[in-house]
């Protein structure tokens, strides 16, 4: 299959995403295709990207240009402690902002390099391979960088955009099951906040999809990417469309972090628990007709995606459910803002609600 490409337009950046089979191989030739040319590189490679992945890379072109600097990624390392590791390696090589840092793996990764990279000297360049799933339909677009506190996720971080983003999904070929769910989250999300057409599509080639057959997952990649770059573009700092994208994510964020960002629970799967929470509670309050909300159940149910919520927690985990999410940033008052739906393409944005409420509804959820 040829590559599909697509560019961002943002007022502080313009930058094209990429997307193929075998094209990481080529990177250096990509570069010079899209005048990119640094003098230096630090590739900030995770430990779970096959060796095979990082030979190729080592191996071409100039090795006296390239640093490699490893990283165990998880989100217990998405902190300062692995942003100040980068910038020691970035300054005892006298790395310049004429140079350049590469993220070679998923969504943490990228977002610890990314924080790193608008850091250093105020902003070196920067350029994002998203190796997973989910770094490739999610988190590689936009700009969002990001690490975690002990108050919660993503608490700390920037907007800074990357210079390229090259998406292969070759790297997907390497990945568990439970990691293609993960990243299935996401490319759902953003049928159901932006486009039933797509949706439909999800609906009849989800099992060929997760499979990872060709066309439908550069497909599933590239229409993901294609919805998020016309959210961004109109709202790059989150200002009021952009907040669209984080449908279930607030009930998600907290999750995790209530799971003290376990194995127990990754980031996918906390997306989906978090929109069918969002379903549940949109449903709750009648804003969603009861046609859309079965629909988009039974797409969740019938794809087997995570959906149990009492598998992961009890009632006794409301307390600090509701204390994560009373400290999510787009919050603006002691009220929990939730990013519910009307039906599928049709989002509703800025609901606000107190805790005592929706400490209510989650606990019907958990004991019903």
């Amino acid at each position: 299959m040829k590559k599909l490409s697509l560019k961002i337009n943002q007022k502080t950046k313009s930058y094209p995403i990429i997307i193929g089979s075998n094209i990481f191989s080529n990177f250096f030739q990509i570069l010079k295709k899209n005048k990119l040319k640094f003098s230096r590189y630090l590739f900030v490679i995770d430990k779970n990207v096959p060796k095979k992945m990082i030979k190729i890379i080592y191996e071409s072109n100039n090795k006296k240009r390239k640093k490699l600097h490893f990283f165990n990624a998880n989100e217990k390392n998405k902190n300062q402690y692995n942003v100040n590791s980068i910038i020691n390696v970035l300054l005892k090589e006298h790395f310049t902002r004429e140079d350049c840092v590469v993220a070679v793996g998923g969504g943490i990764t990228g977002d610890v390099t990314a924080f790193a990279a608008s850091t250093f000297k105020r902003g070196i360049n920067f350029i994002n391979i998203p190796t997973t799933f989910l770094s490739q339909v999610d988190s590689s677009i936009g700009g969002k960088t990001g690490i975690n506190t002990k108050n919660g996720k993503n608490l700390i971080g920037t907007f800074y955009q990357p210079k390229l983003v090259l998406s292969d999904t070759n790297f997907l070929k390497t990945l568990k099951k439970r990691e293609i769910v993960c990243g299935y989250a996401e490319v759902l999300k953003h049928s159901i906040i932006a486009d039933k057409k797509f949706y439909l599509y999800l609906n009849q080639n989800f099992k060929k999809i997760f499979k990872l057959e060709s066309p439908f997952i550069e497909k599933a990649v590239f229409e993901s990417c294609r919805i998020k770059k016309q959210i961004v573009e109109k709202d790059e700092k989150e200002n009021g469309l952009r907040k669209i994208l984080n449908f279930g994510h607030t009930f998600a964020h907290a999750y995790e972090a209530t799971q003290n960002y376990s194995q127990k629970l990754n980031h996918g799967e906390a997306v989906i628990l978090g929109m069918k929470t969002a379903l549940n509670f949109s449903y709750k309050k009648n804003l969603i007709k009861k046609s859309n909300y079965y629909e988009i159940i039974n797409h969740i149910q019938n794809s087997n995606l995570p959906n149990n919520l009492q598998k992961f927690f009890s009632p006794k985990d409301l307390r600090k459910i509701i204390s994560f999410m009373s400290n999510d940033k787009k919050n603006k008052s002691n009220k929990i803002n939730l990013i519910l739906l009307e039906k599928i393409g049709k989002p509703i944005i800025n609901k606000h609600f107190n805790q005592t409420y929706l400490y209510k509804f989650l606990k019907k959820e958990l004991t019903n």
